[in-house]
């Protein structure tokens, strides 16, 4: 049964949560949080900063110019109507509420107007708090012409100020907010340009995986993914090489199992039929009171030792059973001189060390197979007249076998070609170690395999 992932949403909801865009835009979100959190926090500090400076710059700016035109021996002729509006005008002033107390109690104010724009444009109350503190309040006794006390109070007015600043912080907030969503929009851009690649490479491995060697990946613009490219399709061409040597071996496998099976029915229809005919032949022509019993129990010896040479030689061809009774190097021994009395042409020595009586089943049978299959083909191809087996373990526990010979040899590029070969470096593979053949034309060829014990 194979799950969809709409038919269970919290599957897709945690691969969604997983994925390598989520992970980097929600760092980004983060990212950008925390820089509006730390450009806004320096903001509100240097608005807080400049409200404070420009309020104590107009106090002091006030007070001085009070100084200025009513030092304390021209007090007396201190004109409300016509000093105190164009006080109030000047631009300095903006950020100050004047007022005057008579002596009867009563508070007049003077303040310049406010631009009605201004206030449409008021800074949140939460702006206010965290940029405004507390100001300091200027009070200055005065005498009117008739002689009249008044007291001239300036309080500050930063309203005008803080909503500069809530302007310049709203267009740094707004800045920061712009700069976050097109990182978001150029990282998402950069990411759907990215995995389209990536679903491709995943694509193509996929094929791989079901078989499909012959398809290839595009090249990519980008230079990493480029070379991912290259080594997957590299990878194709060796997989799709070594999947087709599998396939032509075992071909070849079947071919020659089919071989030996029509060979062995051949044999035991032809040899051990024919024989056992005979012997019955014999046996009922020796009921016969005028036979010759004693030929024809000559007759019949001959027969079965012709038999038993038989089927030696066909479980020879099967199983040598001297290698599970007497060890892998009587074998070896019994195999060259099998092979110097067919080939008296070839010298063929043997070097093999006694510990290796003492290797695994396994290994026994698929070393002597990797030797017979070599032999063999130094006997049909390599036209040699020396050939050395060379068999030891290593002081690194490691199973060593050499096979060399004195033959025409081959170009190295056609070492693939043969079947024979290629079942022993299969034979090797499969117990985890490794055949090097080094060749050459009219050089020989040296054959190294090296098992892990």
């Amino acid at each position: 049964m194979v799950l969809k992932y709409p038919q269970y949403p919290h599957i897709a909801l945690f691969k969604f949560f997983m994925s390598l865009r989520y992970q980097i835009n929600i760092r980004i979100l983060l990212a950008g949080i925390a820089m509006l959190f730390i450009g806004g926090s320096i903001a509100i500090w240097q608005a807080r900063g400049a409200v404070s400076r420009e309020i104590h710059s107009s106090l002091n700016l006030a007070a001085q110019l009070i100084q200025l035109n009513f030092p304390d021996s021209k007090q007396a002729i201190f004109d409300v109507s016509s000093w105190l509006p164009r006080f109030v005008s000047l631009e300095q002033t903006r950020h100050l509420k004047i007022q005057l107390k008579k002596t009867t109690g009563e508070v007049v104010k003077f303040t310049a107007e406010r631009n009605q724009n201004a206030d449409n444009d008021v800074p949140p109350r939460w702006f206010i708090n965290l940029v405004s503190t507390d100001y300091p309040q200027l009070e200055q006794r005065l005498a009117t012409a008739d002689s009249a006390q008044i007291v001239l109070i300036i309080r500050a007015d930063p309203l005008d100020e803080i909503t500069e600043a809530w302007k310049e912080s709203r267009a740094f907030f707004i800045s920061i907010l712009v700069m976050t969503l097109m990182m978001f929009l150029a990282v998402n851009l950069v990411f759907n340009k990215a995995f389209k690649a990536i679903t491709l490479i995943v694509d193509g491995l996929k094929a791989i995986e079901q078989g499909f060697y012959q398809q290839k990946l595009p090249d990519f613009s980008t230079h990493e993914y480029g070379c991912i490219a290259k080594a997957i399709n590299h990878l194709t061409d060796v997989l799709d090489a070594a999947h087709k040597e599998n396939s032509a071996l075992t071909l070849h496998s079947l071919e020659i199992q089919e071989e030996e099976r029509q060979h062995l029915a051949q044999e035991l229809h032809d040899e051990l039929g024919q024989s056992v005919t005979a012997i019955k032949v014999m046996a009922v022509a020796a009921k016969n009171k005028k036979a010759d019993t004693a030929q024809i129990t000559d007759v019949i010896i001959d027969i079965c030792d012709h038999l038993i040479s038989i089927v030696r030689s066909m479980t020879r061809n099967l199983h040598p059973l001297v290698l599970t009774e007497l060890g892998l190097k009587a074998t070896l021994e019994d195999f060259v001189s099998h092979w110097s009395t067919r080939q008296p042409n070839l010298a063929l020595a043997l070097y093999c060390a006694d510990e290796v009586d003492g290797l695994e089943q396994k290994i026994t049978i698929q070393v002597f197979r990797v030797v017979q299959e070599c032999v063999t083909n130094i006997v049909r191809h390599a036209q040699a007249d020396q050939a050395a087996i060379n068999l030891d373990i290593t002081p690194e526990n490691w199973l060593r076998l050499q096979i060399t010979d004195n033959g025409r040899g081959c170009a190295p590029e056609n070492i693939k070609a043969g079947f024979g070969l290629l079942g022993a470096r299969e034979r090797i593979k499969s117990l985890g170690g490794e055949l090097a053949i080094q060749t050459g034309p009219a050089q020989g060829m040296w054959i190294t395999a090296s098992i892990p014990l």
